[in-house]
């Protein structure tokens, strides 16, 4: 079967064709609305939802064409429901549908953090559960647990800001332009990571959970008390302690659940994966436990059409792809 994946829960308009046997992506292009929210210093839904509007079509005929298909020979489409923003979501719901009306194909609604982690299965197409899974983007970061036939495991999440929002925030407290996760991996990656002792919450507690409000906070008061020459001068030393603490926290409380659960394969997903520093750490750490790390390629760990795709496909493989437009399972929790 050909699948046409659209993605379009936040500010990356996403499309992709893959094949299913064997799975393989033919294509995977996607317009990102960085340029529009740069302004704002984060994402605005309503431009969000417009900027959709206008690409969603232009994109989804690029991925066919680069794909080297007829819209036609398209047997199924996939589309993220959610979590994710209303207007955004709404408008690749429609349009998936919409098109799968035309072509007479089912469309199915797919969960975007099962997309997230259908993105590692892409590039370690040998996993198989019950593994670990460590979620973390701008808008999530949890730990689950997967087990045979898509039963998901709660095992712990965070209690205020995900990882990533708190990379954008404190480095708008910074000076640094939205996005800032990259260029804070980018300034620090020469810096002394113990230039500045930021906090680690909850790391004292036998648990899963994460907080990262008191870090912004952290990072709000040192902006305060010190000169903006000084900040400026010692950049790459301060977003080199930041990266740390962040990285620090996601590291530090995965590893007390691998523990917890005995998995010996850990999955990660989601933008931030895309760190080098964090690559780094769980790499290294799996490496000397006999741990299975499974993470994406960086091309497919922000959002994109590919996965939505992919989380289809694994779904199908398994037989558990049985309804149509419908928002997948996913554990109680989720945000």
């Amino acid at each position: 079967m050909i699948w046409l994946g659209i993605e379009s829960s936040c500010d990356e308009t996403a499309c992709a064709v893959l094949q299913d046997d064997p799975v393989k992506v033919l294509s995977n292009p996607l317009y990102s609305q960085i340029d529009e929210h740069a302004l704002y210093g984060g994402v605005v839904p309503e431009i969000a939802a417009r900027a959709h509007l206008q690409k969603i079509a232009p994109i989804a005929e690029a991925a066919v064409k680069e794909a080297g298909i007829a819209l036609t020979d398209i047997d199924a489409i996939a589309y993220t429901t959610g979590p994710g923003l209303m207007g955004p979501l709404l408008v690749g719901a429609s349009f998936a549908k919409g098109l799968a009306r035309d072509l007479q194909i089912p469309a199915y609604g797919m969960n975007h953090l099962e997309g997230h982690l259908a993105a590692a299965w892409l590039t370690h197409p040998e996993i198989e559960p019950p593994f670990l899974t460590l979620t973390v983007s701008g808008g999530h970061t949890e730990l689950v647990l997967e087990e045979p036939g898509f039963k998901y495991t709660s095992i712990g999440r965070t209690r205020d800001d995900a990882a990533g929002e708190a990379f954008d925030k404190c480095g708008k407290l910074l000076g640094l332009k939205y996005p800032a996760g990259a260029t804070i991996s980018r300034l620090g990656k020469d810096g002394n990571r113990k230039f500045v002792d930021f906090p680690r919450a909850l790391h004292v507690h036998d648990n899963c959970e994460f907080s990262f409000s008191g870090l912004k906070t952290a990072v709000l008061r040192y902006t305060e008390t010190h000169d903006p020459e000084f900040i400026q001068k010692n950049i790459g030393d301060i977003c080199a302690s930041l990266e740390d603490a962040i990285v620090d926290s996601l590291v530090t409380k995965t590893i007390t659940a691998l523990k917890k659960t005995k998995m010996k394969t850990l999955v990660v997903g989601g933008g931030v994966s895309a760190n080098a520093w964090l690559r780094t750490r769980l790499q290294d750490y799996c490496g000397k436990h006999g741990i299975t790390f499974c993470i994406p390629e960086r091309s497919l760990s922000t959002d994109n059409g590919a996965m939505i795709a992919a989380a289809a496909i694994r779904r199908k493989l398994q037989g558990k792809l049985t309804s149509v437009n419908e928002v997948k399972p996913w554990m109680p929790l989720a945000v």
